[in-house]
Order: structure tokens, then C-alpha cells, then sequence
């Protein structure tokens, strides 16, 4: 199973040339002695909460309107069926999806989750079949996304069929089972994310493709496959942190993202699309359709687009708005987005699309009625610009990203808003956001200019408290007050200094339970958690299976493969290796050259070097299943799969100057 969902919004094609260096990725060789479990933990060690958290999160529940039920009026309106059973299994006996696992969202937000996290996550529990407006249909809960059914002429048109082709296909069966069978006549894809394309190939048969038409932005298919490319491995180690991959879903583990239940885990495809969309108001009709384009890329996606439909008066708004915060910087890492941007495409949608009665999306609940969606457009919009405006407004009085981040509230209008809530974004990380976007990692202060890596600094540190004990002693204390963000950044200093401090490692495990818990961003607990998880048994040991990814990685262009091996280059190793390779593609008739020099790796495609080291003939697939882990290239340089002209032992040693990627390197840990 390709673990290509660990970040959803994202297809981390990164993963598809590793295995030119080595067949897999396994753990890292650190090794962890498990802390011990006290006498309140649950089976992960996660702790109960303390009379602090208890009260915080008490506080919460009498600052919001909770009671509030019109969210869950529109959560169930339309409802047709459900699949109570929605658990779905993979061919390798590895769990694809399951709603049950959730069941424990009941009624009551317990101690251990701050309640207003616990009314998304309930919302988020409204699983099925459900009718948004005639001729609408939305499958919600089958995957993090929605896939929505808007019934044609002659058949039915798809928006996003979510992440896998498991749960597209159960989705999809589920649908007709209740709607009847209708043939697929055309597939939109709104963006550029895996969870909105990545099934399309369990809700088309191979055999009818070609039949049904497929429509994305423009640049659909190098931004789904490419965005990730470089920096996809790291990525993906900390979207374990991020999507909480590893915790249990429990009232003291994983409880939802705050956009959808959690990201599948299963087979992904891709599709290139039929037509593309490259300009606002551009117009089709779909199978008697007649469908109004609002090209939406740099908002929420690099590719993206709304869609109204005027005969029914229902407007799409894709992912550039949803029932929550959304955001500026994602955790696990990404290119910042454009908050000014983002907020002016609202705009323009509140102004293009303002007769809408209804408006649905790719993920959570529609609105009904006009004037509510107005107010919803209008309050996204003024979000993302107060974020963006007020961020500039304290930097230019000097303060720094986390001084702002402590600084800035929502005007009351906004926050009370819950789809305005940070429940997936927040306001702390999208103005650190902002700030990056406009003036970069540097605060201005000449001490952050050039700081000491954590592991020496944290050993002057402990060093200049007093030693170790002393350190445990101020811990602890503040942790008895409360004061679990100050614990947290002393006992990083003591863990990073003596990574074999047990008592250091048990109390600041014992903190991010606590600061987890009043988190109401899905992901921010999930980050504390993870990290309370993975002080007590260690980064995960498993390794990065790669064999579902081939219906994607046909479509990804040659030249990512070449990229990912420059920056996979070990520059002091190559330091002083001139060596040119050709790789020639001899069923696509293609051919790169690659030029070592200066310790940096080059490409170009075009003619062949006669003067290489080395020509690698090979075909695409073979190629493939060498970047899958299918062939280990080095049992195959000296067989008939591949014909080499020149040097093999310069190809070994090509490929002995390859950094393997650390897939599971530690984050808690230095």
C-alpha cells in the first residue's frame, strides 16, 4: 500500500524514485526504551487530564454558542442513507478507511478534547447519501473529501472522486444502490490534491476511459504530480505529526482533522483531463449542464477552481472555502500560500456567484439561502485579509512572527463565526504565515542571525540552569501550575542535551498530552500528541511500501525523477567526480543527459552525450519498476532487463554518491 495519503493534500510523488537508491526506505536505526505507563495513562500512555485542562476547556464551552444546532440541521439535511458499516479493508488486510472506529463521538465532549474541537468532530461524524438541492448529491464521510453527484442528461458527472479508488468505489456503489445505476459521462477534478482526484480510477472501468470527458484547472497535472516532489520525504515524516497517523482514535488520541474524520490509506491514480479550464466566467455544457468557471489557482491549491450552476442556482466552492480556517502554512510543510489572494478570489466569488441558494463544497456541509451564503463568503474573505493586513500592521512596528502570533485575535464578528474557526488552520500559524511570506524565516534580531544547532545550545542551556535537576525541578513546578508551553520549551533544552533522561522525557510527553487536549485545531493535537506518542515508544520503524503507486507515477514527467536525484546527491562524497550519463528511454524516444560537475547533478533532455561515462538504455516500465521497488537496480545492471553501453561500475558509483532518504527520522529526539 502506497502510504501517499500520510499528507492528503498532497500526492508526494517524491516517494516514486527512492528506490533508485535502495528497494525501500526502513526506520531509522535510533532505538527508543519504552517510558513507562503511569497509573492513569490509556494502552498508548497518553495521561488523563489535569484539573487545569479540565477548566480551560470548561472555559470553551461557555465562550461559544455550542448549543447552536442550525450547523447540525444543515449537517443532516438531505440525508438519504447511510453505510453503517463503512469500514473498508484492503487486499493486504491493512485498513483503508473506518467511520466505526469514531463511533466513540458521542453526545459530551469529555475532559481530554477541548469541546469546540469535539462539535467539528461531531459534525464531521455525519456520514452518507444526502440530497443538496435537485439534481445535486453529495457522498460524505466515504474519505477526508466529499464526492459530489450532479445528475446530466444521459448520465452522471463527478466532482472529486476522493482519495483512493477503495473508497471511491464504495462511495460510489453506495450511491447506486439508492439513486439507481447511471452511467459516469464526465469527471471534474476542483484541484490539485490527492484526496479529490486520487479514486478516480475506482468510479471509471479502464475499458470506458476514453468515453468520459475529464475537466480540471489549468496545470492540473504537473501541480498533482509534482508538487511534492522535492521536498515530499520530509514532508511526509512530519504529516505523521500533522494527521496524527499513529494514534489511537480515542477521546486521548485522534479525534478528527477539523476538515474531514482522516486522511485513506490506499491505491491512488490519476487521470490527465480531457478539457481544462485557464480563465474565470469560461463556460461548458456538460452533458446539459451548463456549468460558469471561476479559475481560483494560488488560493487553497497551485491548480483550482469554483463552478456555479445557474439553472440551479448552486454554487461550488471547491476548497477555497470551507467550515473552518483553513491554511496559510501547512504543518507538514508546504509553500506558503497567498493570503491577499485568497481572500480577493472570495471576493470576486461573492460578487460573480451573488443569486446562489445553495452552495456546497469539497469538504464538510452545504448552506441554504442566499443571504447566509453571502455572510459565510463574507466573513472567509475578511479572515484570510484581517490575518494578512494586521500581521503587516504589527511588523511594521516591529514585532516578530511569534510575538504577533500571541497578539492577534479575530474581531468578535469573525471569531464567533465556527467557520471561522481554526479547527484546521489557525490564527497562531497563518500570521507566522503571512510574516514568512513577506519577510522570511530572519525576525530582524542579530542573536536569531546565526543561533547554535538545538543539541549544543540545549547543552549550554541545561548547563547554565544548574544541571539537569534543576531544569526537572522548575519543570515540574510550572507544570503544577499549568504553564504547559513553558514545560515544553524547558524540557526540549533538557531532552535534546540528555536524550536518555527518562524523567525529562516522561514529564515533557506528560505536557503535550495537556496542551493537545486544549487544542482546537485537529492538527494541532495531533502534533502534541504524536510527540507525547513517540517520547514514550519511539519514531515508527515501519517501511514505505511503494507498490500501489503506478497508476500515478506513469503520468509523472521523467524530468522529477532527475530533479529528486540531484538534491538526493551527496555533495562532500562528489566532491571532485566529473562522470555524464545518458538514459535513454528507448520506447519513448526519449533521451536525458545527466552531468555531474561541481559536486552538483545536471539534466537536460535532448541529444545523447557521445562522450558519456555511461548510456543506460531502458524502457519506461522497467524504469517504473525500478523507482517503485519492484527491480533493485543493482541486481539488474548486470542482466538482459537493460542494455548498458560504457561503464557499469561508473553507473554503480553513480549511484553510490545517492543519499537514502530518512524516511522516519526523529522530531522529538535529536
Amino acid at each position: 500500500m502506497l502510504i501517499i495519503t500520510s499528507n492528503p493534500k498532497n500526492t508526494f510523488v517524491y516517494l516514486l524514485a527512492l528506490s533508485l537508491v535502495a528497494a525501500s526506505i526502513t526506520g531509522c536505526d535510533s532505538t527508543i526504551e519504552q517510558l513507562p505507563y503511569s497509573a492513569d495513562s490509556d494502552s498508548n500512555g497518553h495521561t488523563a487530564a489535569t484539573e487545569i485542562t479540565r477548566n480551560i476547556n470548561n472555559e470553551v464551552r461557555h465562550a461559544l454558542p455550542l448549543a447552536d444546532q442550525q450547523d447540525f440541521e444543515d449537517a443532516k439535511r438531505g440525508f438519504i442513507a447511510k453505510d453503517e458499516q463503512l469500514q473498508i479493508i484492503g487486499a493486504d488486510e491493512k485498513t483503508i478507511w473506518d467511520m466505526p472506529a469514531y463511533d466513540f463521538i458521542g453526545d459530551n465532549a469529555p475532559d481530554s478534547v477541548n469541546p469546540s474541537l469535539w462539535r467539528q468532530a461531531q459534525l464531521n461524524n455525519q456520514h452518507g447519501l444526502f440530497k443538496v438541492t435537485e439534481g445535486i448529491y453529495q457522498l460524505r464521510g466515504f474519505d477526508l473529501a466529499n464526492m459530489t453527484i450532479i445528475q446530466g442528461k444521459t448520465g452522471w458527472i463527478l466532482v472529486d472522486p476522493l482519495t483512493t479508488q477503495e473508497t471511491a468505489s464504495r462511495a460510489l456503489a453506495f450511491a447506486r444502490q439508492h439513486l439507481g445505476s447511471q452511467p459516469i459521462v464526465a469527471i471534474i477534478f476542483t484541484h490539485s490534491h490527492v484526496d479529490h482526484f486520487g479514486g478516480v480510477l475506482g468510479v471509471i472501468p479502464k475499458d470506458s476511459e476514453k468515453s468520459v470527458r475529464i475537466i480540471a484547472p489549468q496545470g492540473f497535472m504537473e501541480e498533482s504530480v509534482s508538487e511534492n516532489v522535492l521536498a515530499g520525504t520530509t514532508m511526509a515524516r512530519r504529516s505523521d505529526f500533522m494527521y496524527g497517523r499513529r494514534l489511537a482514535r480515542s477521546d486521548r488520541g485522534h479525534v478528527d482533522t477539523g476538515l474531514g474524520k482522516s486522511p485513506a490509506f490506499g491505491s491512488v491514480g490519476i487521470l490527465p483531463p480531457t478539457e481544462t479550464i485557464d480563465k474565470t466566467m469560461q463556460e461548458k455544457d456538460i452533458d446539459g449542464v451548463r456549468f460558469i468557471f471561476q479559475l481560483v489557482s494560488g488560493s487553497e491549491a497551485p491548480a483550482e477552481f469554483t463552478f456555479y450552476l445557474p439553472e440551479l442556482k448552486a454554487f461550488c466552492g471547491a476548497e477555497m472555502v470551507s467550515r473552518n480556517m483553513h491554511n496559510l502554512y501547512t504543518l507538514r510543510g508546504a509553500k506558503v500560500r497567498d493570503a491577499l489572494a485568497w481572500s480577493g478570489f472570495i471576493d470576486q466569488a461573492k460578487d460573480l456567484f451573488a443569486d446562489s441558494e445553495v452552495y456546497f463544497a469539497s469538504h464538510h456541509w452545504p448552506i441554504w439561502g442566499s443571504q447566509r451564503i453571502a455572510d459565510f463568503l463574507e466573513k472567509q474573505r475578511d479572515t484570510y485579509k484581517y490575518i494578512h493586513d494586521q500581521t503587516l500592521r504589527l511588523a511594521y512596528k516591529g514585532y516578530t512572527p511569534s510575538e504577533i502570533s500571541d497578539e492577534l485575535t479575530l474581531p468578535e464578528n469573525l471569531r464567533s463565526s465556527f467557520s471561522n474557526r481554526g479547527y484546521y488552520g489557525t490564527l497562531r500559524h497563518n500570521s507566522r504565515a503571512v510574516y514568512q511570506a513577506y519577510f522570511g524565516w530572519y525576525d530582524g534580531n542579530p542573536a536569531n542571525l546565526n543561533p547554535l544547532p538545538p543539541t549544543q545550545s540545549a547543552s549550554r542551556y541545561v548547563d547554565v540552569m544548574g544541571g539537569s535537576s534543576n531544569v526537572m525541578e522548575a519543570a515540574q513546578a510550572a507544570f503544577n501550575e499549568g504553564e504547559y508551553r513553558w514545560v515544553a520549551e524547558l524540557l526540549n533544552h533538557l531532552v535534546f542535551a540528555e536524550p536518555s533522561n527518562r524523567s525529562a522525557k516522561t514529564l515533557l510527553a506528560q505536557s503535550y498530552d495537556q496542551l493537545g487536549y486544549q487544542s482546537e485545531s485537529g492538527p494541532w493535537r495531533d502534533v502534541y500528541l504524536t510527540g507525547a506518542y513517540e517520547l514514550r515508544n519511539g519514531p515508527p520503524q515501519n517501511a514505505i511500501d511503494l507498490s500501489s503507486a503506478r497508476d500515478l507515477v506513469n503520468h509523472t514527467p521523467r524530468s522529477n525523477f532527475f530533479k529528486l536525484m540531484a538534491a538526493q546527491l551527496n555533495g562532500p562524497k562528489a566532491d571532485g567526480v566529473e562522470m555524464v550519463l545518458n538514459f535513454n528511454f528507448t520506447d519513448l524516444n526519449e533521451t536525458y543527459v545527466l552531468k555531474l560537475k561541481n559536486a552538483v547533478l545536471n539534466h537536460r533532455q535532448g541529444i545523447a552525450d557521445p562522450q558519456a561515462n555511461v548510456t543506460l538504455n531502458i524502457t519506461h516500465d522497467i524504469f517504473l519498476d525500478i523507482a517503485l521497488g519492484n527491480i533493485n537496480l543493482k541486481e539488474i545492471v548486470f542482466s538482459d532487463q537493460l542494455s548498458i553501453d560504457g561503464s557499469k561500475l561508473d553507473l554503480i558509483k553513480f549511484f553510490s554518491l545517492q543519499d537514502k532518504p530518512e524516511g522516519n527520522f526523529n522530531i522529538v529526539l535529536p
